[in-house]
């Protein structure tokens, strides 16, 4: 199940968010490992490491990458005694001791133990980690001081250290909640619901964006994809008195039929998960394809959004707009509709 490799580090290739991209030697070939210090201690060229190379040996788009599992003769020192005690990625070999935001020995605690609600916060669901800055930048078009905080679930990758879109982003993002499995952000959460009012609470955001993060999962069938869990989202917003608005994944690039339109991800996630009405956005320009597709969502609100000065918001964010390898203008209307969905929620107020 898992290709094991023997590598020597050749040289540390750059550094973003809690991760460390490496040239590793393995026989005759270099590979490209990315390591996580806090996991595995800080690798240095010369130290021989252990790596997985399961992602890269199916070239996933995403995660293509042998990932650093040990430095065998360098064992990073044990860590000093800290407060948490939430584990995130349970009983895998790298399971990771969290301080959850809302346990006894956080700050956040006596905080989190009286918040019951989001007192109407705006929550943008999406499918896709790409969403993400879209999302944001659509926000912030028309608020530009509003906080917004990210909420990661963990369909896709778990450490948040992976994405280098948080990292170009965090100067704009009012913070990162890791939720269920995923780990490594600001502020640490049990689940989407805890992650929630954490969001609201802890990190006193005006909107939260729910996403999993980089990565997603699919087979190919109505049910089987990761992104499902945004109708999940849509529910957990509402439990907790929030306003969900559902950013749609709308395309009229991908070659993949059912993903034209109004992707068969949404149709499942919205048409059949979520249970409690939320605020579908599309914007006002979209064409009779998606259109014709909302007549399956009808237990929720079909929004329509001017999508003027939009394309200039997407265009000025600090990171490289791509989804499924294609960027802003290979893939226009999947960044305009999260951008639209951004825009209608900084108008919740």
């Amino acid at each position: 199940m898992i290709r094991w490799r023997n590598g020597t580090v050749l040289s540390r290739r750059r550094h973003w968010r809690g991760a460390v991209e490496l040239d590793v030697r393995v026989g005759e070939d270099t590979l490209r490992a990315l390591a996580y210090p806090a996991l595995v201690g800080e690798p240095e060229p010369g130290d021989r490491v252990l790596l997985n190379v399961n992602a890269l040996a199916m070239g996933l788009g995403t995660g293509g990458y042998a990932l650093v599992v040990a430095l065998p003769d360098r064992l990073p020192p044990d860590p000093p005694p800290a407060p948490g005690h939430a584990v995130k990625a349970r009983y895998t070999p790298l399971q990771a001791v969290v301080l959850a935001a809302d346990e006894e020995a956080s700050p956040l605690r006596e905080t989190l133990a009286a918040a019951h609600d989001l007192a109407g916060m705006p929550v943008v669901t999406a499918d896709l980690h790409s969403a993400l800055p879209a999302v944001l930048a659509g926000v912030l078009a028309d608020r530009p001081t509003a906080r917004v905080a990210y909420v990661m679930t963990d369909g896709g990758a778990l450490p948040a250290w992976f994405s280098r879109t948080l990292d170009a982003l965090a100067g704009l993002l009012a913070g990162v909640v890791t939720v269920g499995q995923a780990f490594g952000g600001d502020l640490e959460a049990t689940n989407l619901h805890g992650g929630l009012l954490a969001a609201r609470h802890g990190l006193a955001a005006d909107v939260a964006i729910v996403a999993q993060g980089p990565g997603n999962l699919g087979t190919g069938t109505e049910w089987g994809f990761s992104g499902v869990a945004c109708g999940e989202a849509v529910n957990a917003a509402a439990v907790l008195g929030g306003r969900p608005v559902g950013s749609l994944r709308i395309s009229d690039a991908d070659p993949r039929p059912r993903h034209r339109g109004i992707s068969h991800h949404s149709l499942t996630a919205y048409g059949r998960v979520a249970l409690a009405p939320a605020d579908l956005v599309i914007p006002a320009d979209a064409g009779p394809e998606v259109r014709a597709a909302l007549s399956r969502l009808s237990r929720h609100t079909v929004v329509e959004v001017d999508p003027v000065g939009l394309d200039a918001a997407l265009r000025a964010l600090p990171v490289k707009l791509s989804t499924m390898g294609r960027d802003l203008d290979a893939d226009y209307a999947y960044f305009v509709a999260a951008a639209a969905a951004g825009r209608h929620a900084a108008a919740l107020k």
